[in-house]
């Protein structure tokens, strides 16, 4: 609804609406600022620009009032647009929904299977399952991928950990990262040991049978294990896709054989390409014949590009000198580039985190500690055992998933449990029980819905404009890949619904305002489930 304001608007400002100089604006439900380009381009005053700009157009559709203030123009909706906002939320089954067409691989996790997914990793998850969740909505046919690097170094040492040291009977992640860290330990007190890697690391690049067959049994175990802890966290996947598949599939000499057609490599004992604008040189195969991790990444990303229109990567900061690698290279090769989403690292009190040496909180630890947070605030209210375990559950999943999801990928963030279980404000508690607030007030009514925006005060206008923009945020984090933005907007919504609850009674109000008012729940309750799920946060109608 809220686009079709936008389009209202530039249709009604005709040679000025200009769709990147109308904006939101907390003054009026759209402005723009058309008048200062035109301005400074002629050498005016912007506020004499806006004035003869009002002046010489007429509202249409959607737009009610136009005004001038200062050099901005400020436009409001008419009453039409507000009824049909809550007339379409209550019909329509699929609001949010925009239409929009096209094959769309997002990949994401993506996480080394040496050990269990820890508290990094699932912000990768959070981003790139939501990501997931919003382009569907929008119309999108989408594929997830869990891009399994089984190739390489880490994944040797873990195979010698189960070689020398075999598994302990617990979850089969957590096994295998006792299988790493011992491993690891023991290539530096018996640093001879490299060989040993080295030759599993060729043995299987080689598709030694026997070899494979050690590499996927490890592999197996801890990505059942991974499995199970994105399972808790509302996380799937299409396709787990392994790293060395591009070998057997032939991407990988594809790849080899299209960078030496643009005389690229440089075929010294490794094949080595310099990059202009990159201080160090990018190895595509080493003096013993293998693969590298680029080779194969360029080889999947070939792959993609043969089979989606867009390709979206989640991928930690860590990777932003290697992505800008891949990029290029891939635009050398003249290969459909991903867009890639980089995400900054949540912190511990205590540090940095590292599998290699056993220091991390694994995600399966904290949803454990959350959950029993979560527990401890629950317990007082009036529910079973059984309902508190649910609603705990909820909580919690709802918690780590949105308190990773507001803050913007680029900014780094340290998780505290504390501020995340805060029902009072800024976390998934808070829009949770704003919910189920609403669904309270909808089961003490059994009146039907009727809402007539001249009944409408003007909070009550404000709130059904900001329900007419759940549509413009699921674009809004199509076109930005942006997830917190839709986290920031539901925050918004439940701050706005619990104003206005707070202000004017609903069950309580007189025939035509009461039944008024149950729209505006009706509509608010439904935006908030659809905005949840969105989110992949447990939709809880009790609390």
């Amino acid at each position: 609804m809220f686009l079709n304001l936008i389009k209202d608007a530039i249709k009604s400002l005709g040679e000025y609406g200009d769709e990147k100089f109308i904006k939101e604006s907390e003054y009026a439900d759209l402005a723009t600022t058309i008048a200062f380009k035109i301005a400074k381009e002629k050498n005016l005053n912007s506020k004499e620009v806006a004035n003869e700009i009002v002046d010489k157009i007429t509202p249409i559709g959607y737009i009610g009032k136009i005004e001038s203030v200062g050099g901005y123009i400020n436009l409001f909706a008419n009453y039409e647009f507000l009824e049909d906002t809550i007339d379409v939320i209550l019909s329509d089954n699929n609001y949010g929904a925009l239409g929009l067409s096209g094959n769309v691989l997002i990949e994401h996790t993506s996480a080394n299977p040496d050990g269990p997914l820890h508290i990094g990793h699932i912000r990768n998850s959070i981003i790139g399952d939501t990501l997931t969740r919003i382009f569907i909505k929008a119309g999108f046919n989408v594929r997830t991928h869990y891009y399994i690097n089984d190739m390489g170094r880490q994944m040797a040492i873990t195979v010698l950990g189960v070689e020398k040291f075999g598994l302990p009977d617990k979850k089969p992640d957590h096994a295998i990262a006792d299988a790493y860290i011992s491993a690891n330990k023991l290539l530096e007190s018996e640093p001879e040991l490299e060989k040993k890697v080295e030759e599993l690391m060729l043995k299987y690049e080689k598709l030694d049978e026997e070899t494979a067959k050690k590499f996927r049994s490890a592999i197996d175990k801890a990505m059942d294990g991974i499995k199970e802890t994105m399972k808790k966290l509302n996380v799937e996947h299409d396709e787990f896709v392994w790293e060395s598949d591009f070998i057997r599939s032939g991407y990988v000499e594809k790849i080899l054989k299209l960078l030496d057609s643009k005389n690229l490599i440089k075929k010294e004992k490794a094949w080595i390409i310099e990059l202009e604008g990159f201080d160090k040189e990018v190895v595509i195969r080493r003096e013993n014949g293998t693969s590298l991790y680029v080779t194969r990444d360029l080889a999947y990303h070939l792959w993609k590009s043969e089979n989606f229109d867009r390709m979206i990567n989640v991928w930690g900061a860590d990777h932003k000198l290697y992505g800008a690698q891949l990029l290029k290279l891939l635009e050398i090769l003249g290969i459909k580039r991903p867009e890639i989403v980089f995400f900054e690292f949540v912190s511990l009190p205590e540090g940095r985190m590292s599998t290699r040496r056993g220091k991390f909180i694994s995600a399966d630890e904290l949803i454990d500690k959350v959950k029993e947070e979560a527990k401890k605030i629950i317990t007082n209210r009036e529910f079973s055992a059984e309902e508190i375990e649910r609603i705990a559950e909820a909580v919690a999943i709802g918690a780590i998933r949105f308190d990773f999801l507001k803050v913007a990928p680029e900014k780094p963030m340290i998780f505290d449990m504390s501020k995340a279980l805060d029902f009072e404000r800024q976390t998934a508690s808070y829009i949770q029980y704003t919910y189920s607030r609403a669904c309270s007030i909808l089961r003490k009514s059994d009146e039907e819905p009727e809402f007539s925006s001249e009944l409408c005060e003007k909070p009550e206008r404000e709130l059904v404009i900001l329900l007419s923009k759940m549509p413009f945020y699921v674009y809004r984090v199509v076109n930005e890949v942006r997830p917190n933005l839709f986290a920031e907007y539901m925050l918004s919504l439940a701050s706005k619904f619990n104003e206005f609850y707070r202000d004017y009674p609903v069950l309580k109000a007189e025939d035509e305002l009461r039944r008024n008012r149950i729209a505006i729940v009706s509509a608010v309750s439904k935006v908030l489930k659809i905005g949840l799920e969105l989110m992949g946060i447990p939709v809880i109608e009790k609390m």
